[in-house]
């Protein structure tokens, strides 16, 4: 089998809450070997049964702090009033992306932009829409755990975030999560094929035609 040496890709999927993406990127990460789930860093304590290291990086305000500083963060971001904060860490990203590995991220348009500013040239941005406002909003009551002042809220907050699909490279309306899945893995392995991502494409055709 041929193989040219190829730089990965940062595929970026960002979504209203309830609109999928999760379920896209689950999907995607257990059927793409060279595709890895971006770990992000958190300060706030874990919940249930997440695992440090697998569904987060759990680290304490100063550490997160010195983190910001030293530039090791890509992006990141406060919520809940400033309480807690997130972020990506810079190296593991370079390094897969280096080693011709993709990185699937699963963050909000404010977060897309951070990466796009970061990485210029690597980032692929792909955002899900519900098929209709209401499917939206069933999914989000479907949800154990968010009365009716949280799906309201959620709600208010999707609009806004539906007014920054322009921003992204690719749309996908998921009205059915195979077809959505399917879309967002062609979009993933065209990325891949992109002449400015190979490297070794020179050589390769330099071997061809000699």
């Amino acid at each position: 089998m041929t193989t040219i040496s190829r730089r990965g890709v940062c595929l970026v999927l960002s979504a209203p809450s309830g609109a999928g993406k999760t379920a896209i990127t689950d999907e995607l990460v257990a059927s793409e070997p060279e595709l890895e789930r971006s770990i992000s860093v958190t300060t706030r304590p874990p919940r249930g049964n997440e695992i440090d290291g697998v569904h987060y990086h759990f680290v304490s305000e100063p550490a997160f702090s010195r983190m910001e500083q030293d530039g090791a963060l890509l992006e990141w971001a406060r919520v809940l009033q400033g309480r807690h904060a997130y972020g990506t860490p810079r190296a593991p990203v370079e390094v897969a992306l280096a080693a011709g590995h993709d990185v699937v991220f699963d963050i909000d348009w404010q977060g897309h932009q951070a990466l796009r500013d970061k990485l210029p040239g690597d980032v692929v941005g792909v955002f899900v829409l519900p098929p209709d406002l209401s499917a939206l909003e069933v999914r989000l009551r479907a949800r154990a755990g968010d009365d009716l002042p949280e799906i309201a809220r959620r709600m208010t907050v999707a609009r806004d975030e539906i007014g920054h699909w322009k921003e992204f490279d690719h749309v996908v309306v998921n009205d059915d999560l195979p077809t959505a899945v399917a879309s967002v893995r062609a979009i993933l392995h065209a990325s891949r094929a992109a002449t400015a991502r190979l490297p070794g494409l020179k050589a390769f055709v330099d071997g061809l035609v000699r």
